[in-house]
């Protein structure tokens, strides 16, 4: 929530700041532009209370802690083209529509995992799961284990995305570019959730659950107005009213939360501008 306060004050002194600056010479233009960008994104989540509903069970579990699940750097890792979707990644393609402004589609692709062996507040009833979990909570602790749950979206917490985004232009040396870039969107979640549930067989397929909202303030870096690296600070809004949570249709989770993101990214532009044709004297 902090980070996404910060974001929300920063967009708005830049707005202010460079809003009405012309001081950057606008002699490559951004308009009718294409790009496309590919990256890697750190994650934060706030606590978030979880219900389980199904056919014996309706129960919730208050303020569990999840986190991300970043891969261990490694060359082969995050450079390697056959294993590019296994670190948290984001990729987006985007078209300057106007002078600074442009419009994107893009999935931030997340891993959000309830972490275990955790202690955390139950309220509900579980019946007839043959499990040493069946009985009537009402604010009671109770340890988050396997044979309990394993709730995460770790392949992953998918957020597809459409943003419009607005860019300033703050500092130009030849060959080299710097941007403000600030902006919001919002999309829908595409979750694949790997989830055991009080003995019941896993579940772990994608399926659409909710949708988000986001803010972003970044700064980027152009090399000859075609290509360039890019930081980013993300923020927003997920609620997830219907995640799958076994193999059976009556069985489903929902919670909310606010999260962030560090993004670092690398992209190119290509000019879709058609090349005015030579006049002959």
């Amino acid at each position: 929530m902090k980070i996404l306060l910060a974001i929300i004050g920063f967009m708005s002194i830049s707005m202010i700041g460079f809003g009405q600056s012309n001081h950057i010479s606008e002699k490559n233009s951004s308009r009718n532009k294409l790009y496309i960008y590919w990256g890697w994104n750190w994650s934060s989540y706030t606590k978030s209370s979880i219900r389980f509903q199904g056919d014996n069970y309706d129960f919730t579990l208050a303020n569990v802690l999840a986190t991300d699940r970043p891969s261990k750097f490694s060359l082969d890792t995050y450079f390697n083209p056959t294993k590019f979707t296994i670190p948290q990644y984001n990729v987006r393609v985007g078209y300057s529509f106007r002078e600074k402004w442009d419009i994107s589609l893009g999935i931030d692709h997340m891993k959000y995992v309830v972490q275990q062996n955790q202690l955390v507040n139950i309220s509900g009833n579980i019946e007839n799961t043959n499990s040493i979990y069946d009985g009537t909570y009402s604010d009671e602790n109770i340890l988050i284990v396997p044979d309990f749950l394993t709730f995460e979206h770790s392949d992953g917490l998918n957020y597809v995305n459409v943003e419009l985004r607005h860019s300033n232009k703050i500092f130009h040396l030849n060959p080299f570019t710097m941007s403000l870039i600030k902006g919001g969107g919002i999309g829908v979640l595409v979750p694949k959730t790997n989830v055991t549930l009080l003995g019941y067989d896993r579940y772990n397929k994608f399926h659409v659950s909710g949708y988000g909202m986001s803010l972003t303030a970044g700064l980027r870096l152009t090399f000859h107005n075609k290509f360039f690296v890019q930081s980013e600070m993300k923020g927003g809004f997920i609620d997830l009213p219907d995640v799958r949570t076994t193999m059976s249709k009556a069985d489903r989770a929902n919670h909310h939360f606010f999260f962030s993101q560090l993004n670092i990214v690398f992209g190119g532009m290509i000019n879709l501008r058609p090349k005015k044709r030579k006049q002959n004297p």
